[in-house]
């Protein structure tokens, strides 16, 4: 009889911590709410590969951070029985850092690599055999005396997750048999999710209030869980402990997430684009600059919502805000010049 799939850290060890966040997590794909595509997908290909008594084929998660990528790897590891080694592409260093990890697994086993697009080159080398061939090519020694010698490995799946599908080499991302991109939540499904969170926490959470979170979710689970446990303090504290719809009102405004759930930091990257730089265009990095943000922060974090509610809009020439950006915070949008080609005046 197979034992229970177990959290497995890159060093070797179980992260109590780790496991307590993650066994509130769904377990399996029935339980998985959203992403209806990647659910039927995995579960015919696991199926499958249950029936050929193989283990499933490398996977390639991308899409934004907060979706469920790590969440799905380890139900992948849970409907094949097996268990799962968690790590990351920048703590992979070096080539004998990978080739500890592989090594290591059993038959079967998932290895799930986050952020892969960040693996060193030298490292991401090593991977290939390692993924076609299930073997592991090392030199041994060096100068004259250096000797290549070829490992056999046992069958696993790598499962990867990127959140910059553009930064993964081409050679590494056609090694994945099935890729799946993941799309931002319908509030519905963030609510169902909230629902179920609510249960496993003992939070007395209310229809409307989930409505009301879910709607300033952003389209991401990780936020709705997150907002749910800043909204538990508030009503803990000011309402008894239930969180009713004006509940939630009340604590999101208090921790100034607005209706479209643009947080302070979203609210100052418009204000920037708007009042410093009259709209746009303007490159990111100037952005950035005027901000007091990361490039990386504003170009993985703020903007792919931004773009996703048609608040701005990236040119060759850079950002530019949208009319709807100007609504939201109650500015004004400038006159644009009368186009006489397109808008000619009208006869008198």
């Amino acid at each position: 009889m197979k034992s229970e799939p177990r959290l497995v850290t890159a060093e070797g060890g179980e992260e109590e911590e780790q496991q307590l966040e993650f066994s509130l997590r769904p377990r399996r794909l029935q339980d998985f709410v959203g992403q209806e595509k990647v659910k039927e997908t995995l579960a015919l290909s696991c199926e499958a590969a249950r029936r050929r008594r193989e283990p499933l084929d490398h996977v390639l998660f991308s899409g934004p951070p907060g979706l469920g990528k790590t969440t799905l790897a380890r139900i992948i590891a849970a409907e094949m029985g097996v268990n799962v080694r968690v790590t990351s592409g920048p703590a992979i260093e070096r080539p004998g850092d990978l080739a500890a990890i592989l090594t290591s697994l059993a038959p079967g086993d998932v290895l799930f690599i986050d952020e892969i697009h960040r693996l060193n080159r030298a490292v991401e080398e090593i991977l290939y055999p390692a993924m076609e061939d299930r073997a592991l090519d090392l030199v041994i020694g060096k100068g004259p005396g250096a000797r290549a010698v070829r490992l056999s490995l046992p069958p696993f799946t790598l499962a990867g997750a990127t959140t910059r599908t553009g930064l993964l080499s081409s050679p590494l991302r056609d090694r994945f048999g099935l890729t799946f991109h993941l799309e931002y939540y319908a509030p519905a499904e963030l609510q169902c999710i909230l629902q179920r969170m609510a249960t496993l926490l003992e939070i007395d959470l209310r229809p409307e209030g989930a409505a009301a979170i879910a709607r300033r979710a952003r389209g991401t689970p990780r936020i709705a869980i997150r907002l749910l446990r800043r909204v538990r303090d508030y009503a803990e504290v000011r309402a008894e402990g239930i969180i009713t719809g004006e509940a939630a009102q009340e604590a999101l405004d208090f921790l100034a997430v607005d209706e479209l759930g643009l947080d302070p930091v979203d609210r100052r990257y418009l204000s920037c684009l708007i009042e410093r730089f009259a709209g746009g265009p303007a490159g990111v990095e100037a952005l950035a600059a005027s901000s007091g943000e990361e490039v990386s922060t504003l170009e993985e974090v703020v903007e792919p919502y931004l773009l996703q509610v048609g608040l701005i809009v990236r040119t060759p020439r850079g950002r530019v805000a949208l009319p709807a950006a100007y609504q939201h915070l109650g500015i004004k949008p400038p006159l644009l010049p009368r186009q006489e080609t397109l808008w000619p005046e009208e006869e008198t």
